[in-house]
């Protein structure tokens, strides 16, 4: 497939995700913001003006069955991947499907088995993993220059002022802490460390019947362990701190996103900076723009493997804190 293909992005959802997403698709080569759906259509065209797209909708199902689109973008609340994802499979759309990429393993066994039968591709939007930052200590972890990872702590919490109607609160739309951004402390746990070989985890939950709050150990051979934390009514440092047998990793706040490392080694400390000009989700899509131009249906990064990884994690955390959605 030519690499110089002009892209034709759709977008599912015209939530605080789906703005920045669309101001980044804007920055990068071969690439066109095409067309957005809503359920709402005056929102739709809303975003379509600030943007610039091409054609706007009112229904998910029109902007999948138009033939101009090659990649869909889908930044709905994480109840609706599922389906969302399946309609553009169904239409032989390519798809970045935010995270959490489903409610359940069942669900994302479900899509990538799509995917798989209809020879399109599919990944889910860990921006994180593809950050200039992150990559780094990844690659400096496996260079083993600083040895084996001894141990792990992160986190991600933010204050938020209780509303039963807000997406964050709202149990049907899939609410609480440990879907919306304890996914972030768990992946890098699988990130560094694998998966791990016991799990331990207590939440406390308000009277939606969703966590505010999850504190999870991971814990691994050898005594490594990882101590994780989200929330969404208590703020916290929201940076990952890795201990090594010669030295220690620092990804500053806020770690999940385009950030500063320190990395302190023998007694002496170096910052490295990341200069990054977007909001950090143009990695994500030139990534998605290379692997189609490749041929490829699946990410050679964001593998279906580690997607499927991820997911029966957070179903193994939400079995220990008895955490159920209809």
């Amino acid at each position: 497939m030519d690499s110089r293909k002009q892209y034709n992005w759709g977008i599912i959802g015209c939530g605080k995700i789906a703005h920045k997403f669309a101001e980044d698709i804007k920055t990068i080569p071969n690439a066109t913001l095409y067309a957005v759906a809503s359920r709402d259509l005056k929102k739709a065209k809303e975003f379509g003006k600030t943007y610039n797209v091409y054609s706007c909708y009112g229904s998910y199902q029109e902007l999948a069955t138009n033939p101009d689109i090659h990649i869909i973008y889908i930044a709905t609340p994480h109840v609706f991947h599922f389906e969302n994802t399946l309609l553009c499979l169904s239409h032989k759309k390519a798809v970045l499907c935010e995270k959490p990429f489903a409610m359940n393993t069942k669900q994302v066994e479900e899509m990538i088995a799509m995917a798989k039968n209809n020879d399109i591709f599919l990944m889910e939007a860990l921006w994180t993993y593809f950050l200039p930052h992150y990559k780094h200590v990844i690659n400096v972890i496996k260079s083993n220059e600083l040895g084996k990872v001894k141990s792990l702590k992160a986190d991600f919490g933010f204050a938020s002022t209780y509303d039963p109607e807000n997406r964050v609160f709202n149990k049907k739309l899939g609410g609480g802490s440990l879907l919306d951004v304890g996914i972030y402390p768990l992946f890098a746990a699988l990130s560094i460390l694998g998966y791990p070989d016991k799990i331990e985890a207590n939440a406390k939950f308000n009277e939606s019947g969703i966590d505010e709050n999850c504190t999870m150990l991971l814990f691994y051979k050898n005594n490594i362990q990882a101590s994780l934390y989200s929330s969404i009514t208590e703020k916290t440092n929201i940076e990952a701190i890795i201990e090594l047998e010669k030295g220690t990793i620092i990804i500053h706040s806020r770690f999940h996103e385009p950030s500063s490392v320190t990395i302190t080694s023998d007694g002496i400390s170096k910052l490295y900076e990341f200069p990054v000009t977007t909001n950090g989700y143009s990695y994500e899509a030139i990534h998605v723009q290379e692997m189609l131009a490749q041929g490829n249906t699946e990410s050679t990064i964001m593998t279906f493997d580690k997607s499927l990884q991820l997911i029966r994690l957070l179903d193994a955390v939400r079995d220990k804190i008895d955490l159920h959605y209809e």
